[in-house]
């Protein structure tokens, strides 16, 4: 298991917690839990694989090519590697794909496969869906009560078991990079 997937499991937990919470407030209180907290869930979690998927480049980065650090095909590669990963948001399956493929020739996306999910298509899709999501959460005020919140607790736990299975895929795919 990669430093990374270490982290994203720790850091997956905060948005476990968050779930947690909900459920207290709800059990606890004639009021109903705040729906911002199911909000949060939802952005806790996908920061998590956004940052799994940072950290996870690096990390393949510094094993294989630390030894041209100080030399100059080193050093255009690390600013190349640098500017690419400070542009790197939303990790969507088209932008993981072309991370990994560049720098490491592997489609790791190809390997996204478990359980549940014998397609790496219907994971590409499903990852693309919660992505957007995310963005929706982020980016836009539930303002209207009448529509249906942006994420339902029963969705929350598809989306924490679905990023936590999609990092242990994508660690074992670049396992033997």
């Amino acid at each position: 298991m990669s430093e990374s997937l270490q982290n994203f499991k720790f850091a997956i937990n905060d948005a476990k917690e968050l779930v947690s919470c909900y459920d207290a407030m709800n059990k606890s209180s004639c009021d109903a839990a705040p729906d911002v907290l199911k909000r949060a869930t939802l952005i806790l979690a996908l920061t998590a694989w956004e940052t799994y998927v940072e950290d996870r480049a690096t990390e393949l980065f510094n094993v294989k090519f630390g030894a041209l650090k100080g030399c100059h095909v080193g050093n255009f590669m690390d600013e190349q590697f640098s500017l690419r990963l400070k542009t790197f948001n939303n990790p969507d399956s088209v932008k993981t794909k072309k991370i990994f493929l560049e720098f490491f020739g592997i489609d790791v996306t190809e390997k996204w496969i478990w359980n549940n999910y014998q397609h790496p298509d219907q994971v590409r899709s499903t990852l693309n869906k919660w992505i957007k999501r995310r963005g929706e959460a982020v980016h836009r005020a539930q303002v209207d009560s009448t529509k249906p919140h942006i994420a339902k607790r029963d969705e929350l736990e598809k989306c924490l078991r679905f990023f936590s299975e999609l990092a242990v895929a994508t660690d074992k795919a670049l396992a033997d990079v």
